[in-house]
């Protein structure tokens, strides 16, 4: 980075270095003298009449990162930073990449260690379906699987807008790229809805998908209160579709995307998945495919998360919306979360459910006040934080495990950011029979039936709905 600013006069000049490493302080790189460290990094911003920091770590923590940005008073400082090692996929570094500082940069947490080998194994040369790949995680997913060379990309999805750019995307960097082993890889775009099983019975015969990552869903919580039908079709009747299909059809894997929203209910999404997640690991138990799911948090940058609203809500001046005070939610960056559910696909053996280390979780009226302060307001004085009262079917906290798994010990997937949740066997017959009956309640549009229906089949299912009388 510094090589490249000296050499391009247009890019500005290059005053020097700040690092914490007293070794290096007052030596010199590329003849730019390491001013200070940290701590004294106001003083040099004043003297040497500095328009703009660099934070040059990949390897930062989110810990590291705020602490440089806390430490910059001067809210005139242009603050920029390199993309974290999540990013930087191809491992390369040049100005070109730079960029502001985001909030999830704030955020994030320690690199992780991804065995490429595994995962290699399984996507290298193979025909693999992304469902939901105009979404936000699908995308993510499609864009990390392609680092690994497979032989076709099928990215399903019913929105043809979210496909239409992914496809442009990933077209212009990979389609036809010549992989190691001398094959082309092919991208294809398919508009289809996978609550329609005729049409998903063709696509998966056209495209013998081998291995498939099923992210499509229905997420926001309050939405699925008002259709429970909706939620039922899309998440529970379309997860059985695509898992049974490629059985059918003979995938090798099948990873589904599942939520901490699953785990004692207060929704109707959350209910949905957990009964999705049922009908994954009764496939797992008695097919020669492996059907793992992959259960976690809020991802930060995701279509309709928190972070996309604040940053319109900051842009319009205010004010910032939170729905309670006390509010906590996991959270994780997109790159983090699709190389976790790579490799958790690379671990599995049948029928597990794999819950992601999340962390910490984090108050979201704190994330709103980082927001702020990043975008260069001051809460209050710039711009108000109103709490709204949380929404129907939404919780204060949300549990990525139920109390029986919490009580059980998390078994090893041999990955130290991925566990083994200890989930209950699942009554096939039963559940084939309640999943009938759901389906009958739904295209009915029966959604007092439907919220009675789920409660029998979770138990922990407590309806939050007295909002919506």
């Amino acid at each position: 980075i510094s090589r490249e600013i000296i050499r391009r006069p247009d890019l500005g000049k290059l005053v020097g270095f700040v690092d914490d490493d007293k070794e290096k302080i007052g030596k010199r790189i590329h003849n730019r003298k390491v001013l200070g460290n940290v701590e004294r990094i106001n003083d040099i911003l004043e003297k040497e009449q500095v328009s703009t920091v660099i934070i040059a770590i990949p390897t930062a923590s989110g810990k590291q990162i705020r602490r440089i940005v806390d430490n910059i008073r001067n809210k005139e400082v242009k603050i920029k930073t390199l993309p974290g090692l999540y990013e930087l996929v191809d491992g390369k570094v040049s100005v070109s990449r730079i960029r502001n500082i985001r909030i999830e940069d704030l955020l994030g947490r320690e690199p992780i260690d991804l065995n490429l080998e595994e995962i290699s194994g399984y996507l290298e040369g193979k025909r693999v379906m992304v469902t939901g790949g105009g979404g936000s995680i699908g995308g993510e997913l499609a864009r990390q699987i392609c680092r690994f060379g497979p032989k076709s990309l099928i990215l399903l999805d019913h929105s043809e807008n979210g496909l239409f750019h992914i496809n442009l995307e990933l077209e212009g960097k990979w389609a036809g790229v010549g992989e190691e082993a001398g094959a082309e890889m092919e991208i294809v775009p398919v508009v289809a809805d996978i609550r329609d099983r005729d049409k998903m019975d063709k696509i998966f015969k056209k495209y013998i998908p081998e291995v498939v990552f099923h992210a499509a869903a229905h997420k926001h919580v309050p939405m699925m209160e008002y259709h429970p039908d909706e939620a039922v079709m899309n998440n529970i009747i379309g997860t059985k579709n695509v898992a049974e299909l490629a059985e059918k059809y003979g995938a090798e894997r099948v990873v589904m995307i599942s939520t901490d929203k699953a785990i004692n209910p207060t929704s109707v999404m959350g209910a949905s998945k957990q009964v999705a997640e049922m009908v994954v690991k009764d496939l797992g138990s008695k097919s020669n495919t492996k059907f793992v799911a992959v259960r976690f948090g809020n991802v930060l940058e995701s279509n309709g998360s928190v972070v996309p609203m604040f940053k319109q809500q900051i842009a319009e001046g205010g004010p910032v919306t939170v729905t309670d005070r006390e509010v906590k939610r996991y959270f994780m960056t997109l790159p983090e979360a699709s190389q976790l559910v790579i490799q958790a696909g690379a671990l599995g053996r049948g029928g597990e459910v794999f819950v992601l280390d999340m962390g910490e979780p984090i108050k979201v009226l704190d994330l709103a006040e980082e927001l702020i302060r990043l975008s260069g307001f001051e809460v209050s004085e710039d711009i108000e934080i109103k709490i709204v009262g949380l929404r129907p079917g939404e919780k204060l906290f949300e549990e990525l495990l139920t109390e029986e798994e919490r009580s059980g010990v998390l078994g090893d997937s041999g990955h130290e950011k991925i566990f083994i949740a200890k989930v209950e066997e699942v009554d096939g017959e039963k559940l084939e029979k309640d999943v009938r009956e759901l389906e009958v309640l739904a295209r009915e549009m029966d959604s007092e039936g439907i919220v009675r229906k789920l409660q029998e089949m979770v138990p922990s299912y407590q309806p939050n709905r007295d909002m919506l009388k």
